[in-house]
């Protein structure tokens, strides 16, 4: 990796919107042209690492939206007001 990105956050730590964020600049600096072969591949690699997180994170969202929903259709047909 580059100085530039060898300070930055290790990705694991990061939350769905720093990673979003993050990954935006990574993309606007690819698309800019980095300096150095070198320099493009590690922006590449955090940029996948990034995205990779930004996954977890809407995955994540997702399996908690469907117990959420879940657990709501059990309790409508407990009480008698599901569908069916």
């Amino acid at each position: 990796m580059t100085a530039s990105t060898e300070a930055l956050p290790d990705v694991a730590s990061l939350s769905f919107e720093q990673a979003r964020d993050e990954l935006v600049r990574v993309v606007a600096e690819l698309e800019q042209g980095a300096p150095t072969l070198e320099h493009s591949l590690a922006l590449w690699e955090r940029g996948e690492a990034l995205a990779a997180r930004c996954e977890e994170w809407l995955l994540g969202a997702k399996r908690r939206l469907d117990a959420a929903r879940a657990t709501a259709d059990g309790a409508a047909r407990a009480d008698g007001n599901g569908a069916g």
